[in-house]
């Protein structure tokens, strides 16, 4: 194979591969503080005296702590008056001192108590709350049970409105996790060979991250060979390659908790013309998405623009096969989809710091699929690629 496809292998590939230069600077605690700034800003907004975040990535966003949920309540409270309060186990208070990135009171429970009293102390006197939107139902349950007077609000428009702008130091950390992704693509494509299997291809994507210097090495991996590309999320089980066959890789990785997510697609061997006419139509349409990006115009404009070139080629209509059968984009950054979302519905007015996936997928039902996805960010005068587009179907990485 030629063209940046085959002609290596895994151990020759993974050699050359180093921690990557001049990593981009981690978020510091005066940048949290304007974050929670910003969020009582927009609590007064909606009519919120405090906020609650649970652990996960909304929590790292404001208080740097990279936790998951459990069933053990995590969370910060941040009043509109006076420090934020950090809800914690009172075994974890070690992890959680050398964790914790902003300044602020700590209020611990032991384990035969119930957090949720040390909310509705931590909210102060507070008369409405507005909740993290990815707060467990048996959380908000337990904090309405301890406090039935505290008016619950939905806190999306706070969380939303901070998190989906993004600044400098966030935009840094992005196009350092996308520039690794796409040198992991640009590797994997040349460990192909016939038979070859998708786990095999995983794993190796995986180690690739990992050598790079990402946090955890893949966030998610996924390889479609031939008739699975057709399926947007895959087939389960193992293919093994075979000439002709459509290669569809989407994988990502994180990089101090702020994501990468591309896919390329190519044909191992020689492209069918059918093959060739589909991936030239996926390509027209990512890039009429990208240019139609400006501030001010509604997400599910970018969408639109995208099915207009596939309904042009005969595609769709809407999410008909053969045609794209989900949204254009989705927001990214801590979280690898989060708002707002290139899709019908979604009026929200592009803004500079925004960052999008662009992937107008096509599916050719039971026969192979085309998905090119590369991310941009919003800025004043339209839009900026984290990383250039696949050139061509014969070239992928140029």
């Amino acid at each position: 194979m030629t063209n940046g496809i085959g002609g290596s292998t895994a151990q020759a590939e993974l050699a050359e591969l180093k921690p990557w230069p001049n990593p981009a600077p981690a978020i510091t605690a005066q940048e949290r503080h304007a974050r929670l700034a910003r969020a009582r800003e927009l609590m007064r907004q909606i009519g919120a005296e405090a906020l609650i975040i649970g652990a996960g990535a909304s929590l790292r966003y404001f208080a740097g702590v990279p936790w998951g949920a459990t069933e053990r309540l995590v969370a910060i409270v941040l009043p509109l008056e006076g420090p934020p309060r950090m809800v914690c186990p009172r075994f974890e208070l070690g992890s959680l001192e050398a964790s914790l990135g902003v300044e602020a009171e700590l209020l611990l429970w032991e384990e035969h108590e119930s957090p949720y009293a040390l909310v509705a102390r931590a909210a102060d006197g507070a008369s409405a709350l507005a909740i993290d939107p990815a707060l467990p139902f048996f959380v908000v349950n337990g904090i309405a049970k301890a406090a039935p007077s505290l008016k619950l609000l939905d806190g999306a428009p706070v969380v939303d409105g901070c998190r989906m702008i993004k600044s400098a130091a966030e935009l840094a950390l992005m196009s350092q996790a996308k520039a690794m992704t796409l040198e992991v693509h640009r590797r994997a494509a040349r460990i192909l060979k016939p038979g070859i299997t998708t786990g095999e291809v995983r794993r190796f994507i995986d180690q690739a991250h990992r050598a790079l210097g990402a946090d955890n090495g893949s966030s998610f991996c996924a390889v479609q060979f031939g008739r699975a590309s057709a399926y947007p999320h895959g087939l389960p089980g193992e293919q093994a390659l075979e000439d002709g066959q459509i290669v569809l890789i989407d994988t990502g990785c994180q990089v101090q908790g702020y994501n990468s997510d591309i896919t390329r697609t190519y044909v191992f061997g020689e492209a069918s013309p059918e093959q060739r006419r589909i991936w030239e139509i996926e390509q027209r349409a990512q890039a009429a998405a990208f240019a139609a990006v400006k501030p001010g115009v509604p997400c599910e404009e970018i969408d639109a623009v995208a099915r207009a070139i596939l309904a042009q080629a005969g595609l769709g209509p809407d999410y008909e096969l053969p045609g794209l059968p989900h949204r254009t984009g989705h927001g990214i950054g801590l979280s690898i989809h989060e708002a707002p979302y290139l899709v019908r519905g979604d009026r929200t007015p592009l803004a500079p710091g925004m960052c999008f996936s662009n992937e107008p997928m096509i599916v050719i039902p039971d026969e192979f699929g085309v998905r090119l996805e590369d991310h941009f960010h919003v800025t004043a005068d339209g839009a900026a690629w984290f990383t250039q587009p696949q050139p061509s179907l014969d070239r992928p990485f140029g």
